[in-house]
This record gives C-alpha cells, structure tokens and sequence, in this order.
C-alpha cells in the first residue's frame, strides 16, 4: 500500500488519492454469508443480483477475490462496494475471504508488520472454497446460473482467480490438482500480481511474493506450484485489466503473464487503461470499475 504522507503531485500522491478514493465508500452488506470450512476466514459473502435479468432469468455468477497483498489487514470487506456494484449491474456475486498473513507477535523478523500469506493456508482455502462454491451457490443464490461462472480479483486476488483457474496444471503431487479444468466462463484479473519472478525483481507490494513463498530455496521450490505465469495454458479465457499509472503492480507484471501464455501458445486478452492506477479498478466511483464490469459481462452472458 503507498504511502498517504507522499508529496502532492507525485505519482505516489496520485496512488495514495485513489486508495483513499476506492476504499472511502462504506461496507456493502452482503445477503448472507455461509462457512467453506471451520476457521473463521473460511467464509464467503454472497450478494443478490440488484438488475440487468429480465423475469425469471437467471444470473452469471461472479467469483470475488480480493487483494491487500495476502496480508492480514485487508479483508473482503474493503472490496464490498465493488461486490456491490456488480451486483447492480445484474450478477449473482459470491466474494471469497481466505487465511492472510499473520501479524503482530506472529510475524516474526517483520518488526511486527502483517507477512504477505500463509503457506499453504491461502492456497488451501481458494482450493476449499471454489470446490464447495456450486452447492452454497445454490443454497443462496436461487436467481444464479452456477454453469455461468467468471473469477474476477484484484491485485493479490487477481493471482488467485488466475491460480485458481490453472489447478488442473499444477504438478501432480500438489494437494489443489484437479484433474480437469475448471468449468468456468472466464478470469478477469485485475492488476494481478501474475508473474512471481517479475513481482520479485520489481518488489511488488514489498517483496510480497517471496513473503508468500518464503525465502531462499523455498521461493524457487514452491513457485510451480504457485505462479500463474508458470501454469499455462489453461484452455480458459483470461483478460488482464491494467492501469498504466499503476504503481504498486506495475504493468510490466501483466506483460510478463501475457507474454508467458503467448509462449505457451495461449492468447490472453490485456485492457489497458491510460490515466488510471491501481485502486480505480474496484472503485465504484471510478470510470475504470464500468470497464471492469464490462469486461466481465463479456465472458459471462
């Protein structure tokens, strides 16, 4: 996250403004929220289609994984207004939390600062909420149809609706395999952090990535099992939305992703927005969120 104290007129100011911008709009309750597991971040909100269905029609379903970094202090509710809002351009939407990063005495050689993650505890709760997400997704949401599924995340979130959606590639002995790919419309990944070698040499989010995965031989050891930019093709049809003033994921991430799938014979869509950071794509308020939920009803109607 940048930081707010930033000179005016910098592209760290402008940053700052619109992380103050996306996240000043207040909670969007959700219409219940149902359990995946026993921990309590195992948990997903689930949001009503609000328009966009005629009688009787039944709506997509948009998956939401929010971002933060994997780290504890930014949980679902700070992507609510954007649950919110595509729940009024007419999907079912079901929003994800997860296990983050410890904190506080927990993190220990951080000085106390929030880690990026929990390994596997965060791969294993996408895994654990995806696979029981048809079944709660007819339990709460009847107006949905569970065969019109896109992923949609933001930044750290974005890796996981691309991970996610390439579980069918991980090596065989990883636990999240499955053995055949997600039956799902598409991903829209948002500022992902895509490419885990072009995140760490950039120090997305402050080293984030190698937070995730850990140091030394574990970030080599774990990457396969973890970065998207690693588990290509997926056969599943992927847009990356990107602003090009975007500082804290920088577009360079998502070139690398894109040019990865291209080596693996994969065309994956890029939208880039001019004039737009980080925080606009899920800013209600932001012209850039329309974008977004335009981009999503494309794969998903």
């Amino acid at each position: 996250m940048p930081d707010a104290a930033a000179e005016p007129g910098t592209a760290a100011a402008r940053d700052a403004a619109e992380e103050k911008s996306a996240l000043s709009h207040p909670a969007v309750e959700p219409d219940s929220t149902a359990g995946y597991g026993d921990h309590p971040d195992q948990v997903i909100d689930f949001y009503v289609p609000r328009g966009g269905t005629g009688p009787g029609e039944a709506a997509p379903v948009v998956v939401v994984l929010h971002g933060g970094s994997w780290r504890a202090p930014y949980d679902r509710r700070h992507i609510s207004p954007f649950a919110g809002f595509l729940a009024r351009r007419g999907f079912a939407v079901a929003s994800v939390e997860y296990r983050r990063g410890a904190q506080g005495a927990a993190a220990q050689g951080t000085g106390g600062d929030p880690v990026a993650g929990r390994w596997p505890d965060t791969f294993d709760d996408v895994a654990a909420a995806l696979d029981a997400l048809p079944e709660l997704v007819r339990q709460h949401l009847p107006r949905a149809d569970a065969r019109r599924v896109v992923l949609t995340g933001h930044s750290a979130g974005g890796h996981l609706a691309l991970w996610a959606a390439a579980r069918h590639l991980l090596p065989a002995d990883a636990p999240w395999r499955t053995d055949r790919p997600a039956p799902l419309r598409g991903v829209v990944a948002l500022a992902p952090i895509a490419d885990f070698e072009v995140a760490d040499k950039l120090d997305v989010c402050g080293g984030a990535a190698r937070q995730l995965l850990g140091d030394g031989e574990l970030f080599a050891e774990r990457r396969p099992y973890a970065d998207p930019a690693l588990l290509l093709p997926t056969g599943i049809a992927t847009t990356l939305v990107q602003g090009r003033a975007d500082v804290d994921v920088p577009q360079a991430v998502a070139e690398a992703y894109a040019d990865a799938a291209a080596k693996a014979g994969e065309v994956v869509g890029v939208t880039l927005l001019e004039d737009v950071g980080h925080y606009p794509l899920i800013d209600p308020a932001a012209d850039a969120c329309a974008v977004v939920a335009e981009e999503i009803a494309q794969l998903a109607w």
